[in-house]
């Protein structure tokens, strides 16, 4: 048995009395020398229970000690000694690396031959010695998530409070920072990592799961996953639409959740359930098979929380259903992008047709970015050029930018505005006018469930809510083609399932989407994939067809996330 570095003993949290306790009677330890995870929905109470742990804010009720000392009454000593990466970018974006760790040296007191020799070991730990020159805000996602690491481990901890440090990085990075922490525990580190990844979870030690402030499991991670033991299963050799079976199978009595995996749809069924759901209904064709697969901790987590949110889309039910179906309606011809000496895009070209998923991926800084924003018209390309439905965005870009919708990859609405406000406004935007404007709010309020917040600032709104008010604002004058830029990026599974249905019912009715994602499970739900690395688009295919790429003897079943280092990897070797 490990020895406890932190004891957690009824902890209650509230913030408003008119309102449900965020955290509620919360009892949990952190063992020395593992890594903890924190695990929950948006507004489950993750970031609060963090907060408390790390002394700064006060609980209601209960208990908090690390190494014996009250997180209340000992709040100086509990700061040194842990170390606190923050949910958001926390450092200064207008000074270099150097400066930032300078400034969190001086803090943290670390000087003279201690402050070389540190600088000297966390600059080569994170691989960024040679960028101690530039600006945090020019950073990747990754680095930045590495110099934030980097900062927080200024003063070697005891306990090292990581608040979803793998949010909009992309999967090699992701890997690169679970190789550091996990080297922290050889120096005696304990760790708690607050995640939206549940595939991380699966790799913690412990998992602390919570749901609306109350716990709801704290254990090893296989234990929850084994809830769920043969109840999973995969229906392959679907021979027509798999969004439509996905559709189907989600409206059985007896299924609790459903998601798409490349050309396959993954189900999971409730306790004991017997015939799992009827496949005569499915509508998927002479070849189709059903078998029982592994679970995983995503699956019991869904299932912890009484299942998913089902397979009907309000939005796409509302959408009227474009008839033309056939064709390319969106092309990329030899899109090239530079800032100064510095290729961003190097002659990009691709081809989408109309009702395709088409999605790219690539890692951060690849240059995958800077394509989606010269696609949407938001760039002006250096040379090559964009289209939708036919029209050229630089030649005809009110034309072009009336059939699109767009998502931004950071919330791009207006947060000094209610919900109301800004759904008001970017109706005007679109040229929505009378009751034709008036019919647009009142379905995205309906469909959204806006009506508890109509009134509320958009930047005080639930993480989830912020989405749903973004994703309602590109979709309300009904266009053909919708950009998503990372549409669902820190939101936990079941709202990126509710995000999905919407998109597969938009994609049935006829909709373009065009997405970019670092989620590879998101990622499956794509028609097809490019992936961008180094400014180039070097790969398109299925999701399917690049597993196949990465299939090898020593991985024979490889995921997509697998597939995408495989295929980064070769293409380095092969350069």
């Amino acid at each position: 048995m490990n020895e406890i570095l932190v004891n957690i003993q009824n902890v209650s949290k509230n913030f408003d009395p008119k309102f449900p306790l965020a955290l509620d009677n919360i009892n949990a330890v952190i063992p020395k020398g593992q890594i903890v995870g924190l695990a929950g929905p948006d507004g489950a109470g993750k970031t609060t229970l963090i907060r408390l742990i790390a002394g700064l804010m006060i609980p209601t009720q209960g208990q908090i000690t690390i190494e014996g000392f009250d997180s209340v009454k000992d709040a100086n000593e509990i700061h040194l000694l842990s170390g606190y990466m923050p949910q958001k970018f926390g450092l200064y974006e207008d000074l270099t690396v150097l400066q930032n760790l300078n400034l969190y040296a001086d803090l943290r007191g670390v000087l003279g031959e201690e402050r070389d020799a540190t600088y000297k070991k966390l600059l080569s730990f994170t691989g960024l010695e040679p960028f101690t020159g530039r600006l945090a805000g020019r950073l990747s996602g990754g680095m930045k998530q590495k110099l934030g690491l980097a900062c927080a481990l200024i003063k070697t901890p005891s306990l090292l409070l990581l608040d979803e440090p793998s949010v909009g990085v992309d999967p090699i990075s992701r890997r690169e920072l679970w190789r550091m922490v996990n080297e922290l525990l050889h120096e005696g580190i304990s760790v708690l990592w607050s995640t939206a990844y549940l595939d991380e979870a699966e790799r913690c030690d412990t998992v602390l799961l919570l749901n609306e402030g109350k716990m709801l499991f704290n254990g090893p991670p296989n234990e929850l996953t084994g809830r769920v033991k043969d109840r999973v299963f995969k229906i392959s050799n679907i021979s027509t639409n798999r969004r439509a079976v996905l559709s189907t199978v989600l409206q059985e009595p007896n299924v609790i959740d459903g998601i798409i995996q490349g050309s396959d749809v993954r189900v999971v069924i409730k306790k004991e359930a017997t015939p799992p759901f009827d496949i005569n209904k499915l509508d998927a064709g002479p070849t189709v098979e059903v078998k029982k697969t592994p679970p995983r901790f995503e699956d019991a987590f869904i299932d912890i929380l009484g299942g998913g949110p089902g397979g009907v889309s309000k939005l796409a039910e509302k959408t009227i259903a474009i008839e033309e179906k056939n064709g390319f309606i969106i092309e990329a011809d030899g899109l090239t992008k530079k800032f100064g000496n510095f290729v961003a895009a190097d002659h990009i070209s691709f081809k989408v047709q109309r009702g395709e998923i088409f999605g790219l991926l690539g890692p951060n800084g690849a240059g995958k970015s800077t394509t989606f924003k010269m696609m949407c018209g938001l760039l002006k390309p250096t040379s090559g050029k964009a289209t939708v439905k036919g029209y050229d965005l630089q030649v005809a870009p009110g034309k072009a930018r009336s059939q699109i919708g767009y998502m931004a990859q950071k919330f791009s609405l207006y947060g000094n505005l209610s919900v109301l406000e800004n759904l008001d406004f970017f109706s005007g935007i679109y040229n929505l006018t009378g009751s034709i404007k008036r019919d647009a709010i009142n379905q995205m309020i309906e469909i959204f469930n806006f009506n508890q917040y109509l009134n509320e600032s958009s930047e005080t709104l639930p993480l989830g809510y912020k989405q749903r008010l973004a994703l309602s604002c590109a979709v309300m004058h009904q266009p053909d083609i919708l950009f998503l830029d990372e549409p669902t990026s820190g939101v936990d599974p079941i709202t990126r399932r509710e995000f999905w249905n919407h998109i597969n019912g938009l994609v049935e009715k006829g909709i373009t989407v065009m997405v970019t994602t670092h989620f590879m499970d998101e990622a499956e739900y794509c028609d097809r994939i490019g992936l961008i690395y180094k400014s180039k688009l070097i790969r398109i295919g299925t999701p399917d067809s690049l597993k196949q790429e990465a299939r090898s003897t020593e991985n024979p079943s490889p995921t997509l996330e697998d597939a995408f280092i495989r295929l980064i990897e070769s293409y380095d070797n092969e350069k």
